[in-house]
């Protein structure tokens, strides 16, 4: 038997819960099929803000040219402009359903100024944004008798009509999600899906993003024969907490908005040999910076100085990476913070036009698994919660219209097969090929890349493709086999757009190609 619904949303960040919020407004029922507990998001871990012109010294255009001069001319300038433009709104709703951002004593909103922007627009909550965003949302979600929240399932498969050897267009028919409590797939129904599941930092043996970051809903995508972009533009945020383990905790580009400075293991602040910006300079160029100053040095890590920012600021912008560094033996007034480069965004994705569709009938995708034009080669910092809600707004609008063309699916939808499949006695296989991926995409697809490297990664993933498909059809499928599969898969697809790209642009710099083409184009894949 499947489950029946409207729409189904993959995914519970701030990409899904605003879609599925304003789908449910408008009378569809909707389901939110979430791998872990709703709360557990990238969202939840987005510490500096929302960039939106909401200042009288500040225009849309001023934003246009910051967006447009970090994404080193691949952004989709229409893009840029009409999701931009589309910003002041979308605050406006989000401080409509309760988030409160910050004050000054006068009581106007704080705004904080981050990397590659001009003037000061990111809107924040001290520096738990995502956190306040991802509560609100999920208190409306919880309000609603239109939506039902699946914790703990996981998405497997997508169904379409062209699976089902179905004549005519081929158009979502639903999806199959796994759940981990039961162990039982089970069969969800609908002429309309939206992936929402985030990013893919997982694949990346240092990453500041959660662990549910395996690039599900991309690997989903492009089963169903969806067109993939850009996947080499995978963004390695600055500054990450250096630790001897893997975990990499977030400190907020914000910091360094407010003054702090880097420096090398010399006590010497650098950036002013890689750029005029400095410190504040976009996110690829620090980044490089950054790993350039460790190779030369051998240095584990360089240092990030916020000892000029007065100690009332830090406790009240920086409330949680003051704890965080304090409860490493760091305080902020007196000591230096360790950090590092580590894998933070992917500006590729799933190619959506501006209402969220990609090129499968009835499938949308919203937030971080897309890819609307807007980051070209590079994101511009906080551009990414902005592009997340603005979209959601925008893909609502357009499945309440496609629903109310569509004929309904009137066929029986197969349930899950496992088949002859047993339990599996070889779990050693899935966690050495966890390692092996992570391992291969930080060492070879890295912030600095070369040809000879991507083919070894390739050839490396290939094996891992071949060993994980093996697996996959001969062993029960569980949570952690599933997440592998995916993460092999679009680890392989990042190895395939960067192996496209014969120039250096943007977050893609590879040794062999270092200077840019003079014709632009989107790298692609597609099954």
């Amino acid at each position: 038997m499947s489950q029946s619904y409207d729409v189904i949303v993959i995914g519970s960040g701030i990409a899904g819960l605003s879609f599925a919020l304003k789908v449910a407004e408008a009378g569809q029922r909707v389901a939110i099929i979430t791998k872990k507990n709703s709360a557990e998001s990238n969202t939840n871990y987005a510490q500096g803000g929302i960039a939106a012109v909401t200042s009288q010294t500040d225009d849309v255009e001023m934003h246009v040219a910051d967006t447009l001069n970090a994404g080193d001319g691949l952004c989709d300038e229409a893009a840029v402009r009409e999701i931009l433009t589309d910003g002041a709104a979308s605050i406006e709703e989000l401080a409509q359903r309760g988030v409160a951002f910050t004050q000054l004593d006068d009581g106007t909103v704080s705004l904080g100024k981050e990397g590659g922007h001009s003037q000061r627009r990111i809107l924040h909550v001290k520096d738990v944004t995502g956190k306040a965003i991802e509560d609100a949302l999920l208190h409306g979600i919880a309000s609603s008798p239109n939506i039902e929240t699946f914790e703990h399932h996981f998405a497997v498969e997508l169904i379409t009509a062209a699976k089902l050897n179905q004549t005519g267009a081929d158009r979502v028919l639903g999806l199959y999600a796994l759940n981990t409590k039961t162990e039982q797939v089970e069969t969800f129904q609908s002429s309309v899906v939206l992936l929402a599941t985030g990013g893919i930092g997982q694949v990346y043996q240092y990453t500041t993003n959660p662990f549910i970051a395996t690039g599900d809903g991309i690997a989903m995508a492009y089963r169903a024969g969806v067109e993939v972009r850009n996947m080499e533009f995978i963004q390695f945020h600055p500054t990450a907490f250096y630790s001897r383990d893997s975990d990499r905790f977030l400190i907020s580009e914000a910091v360094r908005g407010e003054g702090a400075i880097l420096r090398n293991l010399e006590g010497e602040a650098f950036m002013a040999r890689y750029d005029a910006r400095k410190d504040l300079a976009p996110r690829d160029i620090v980044a490089r910076a950054i790993d350039s100053e460790m190779k030369q040095s051998g240095a584990r890590h360089v240092w990030l100085d916020t000892r000029d920012i007065p100690l009332k600021k830090l406790h009240d912008h920086f409330p949680n990476i003051y704890d965080f560094c304090l409860k490493q033996g760091i305080a902020l007034e007196k000591d230096m913070i360790p950090v590092v480069p580590a894998a933070h965004y992917l500006c590729g994705g799933v190619k959506t036009n501006l209402s969220g569709e990609t090129s499968l009938a009835g499938l949308y995708a919203c937030g971080e698994v897309a890819c609307t034009g807007l980051h070209g080669a590079n994101r511009l910092a906080s551009n990414s919660l902005l592009e997340a809600v603005v979209m959601a707004n925008r893909g609502a609008i357009a499945v309440v219209e496609y629903l109310s063309a569509a004929s309904p699916a009137s066929i029986e939808l197969p349930n899950w097969v496992d088949g002859a499949v047993r339990d599996s006695d070889e779990r050693v296989v899935l966690l050495h090929n966890w390692d092996e991926v992570k391992r291969t995409m930080w060492d070879y697809v890295g912030i600095v890349r070369s040809t000879k490297r991507l083919e070894r990664a390739r050839t490396r993933i290939q094996t891992l493709d071949r060993e994980i498909t093996d697996y996959y059809w001969n062993f029960k499928v569980d949570e952690s086999l599933l997440e592998l599969r995916n993460m092999i898969l679009v680890a392989g697809l990042v190895v395939e757009c960067a192996l496209q790209r014969k120039e250096s642009r943007g977050l893609h710099y590879t040794l062999d190609h270092t200077q840019k083409n003079e014709a632009l184009a989107d790298s692609k894949v597609r099954l």
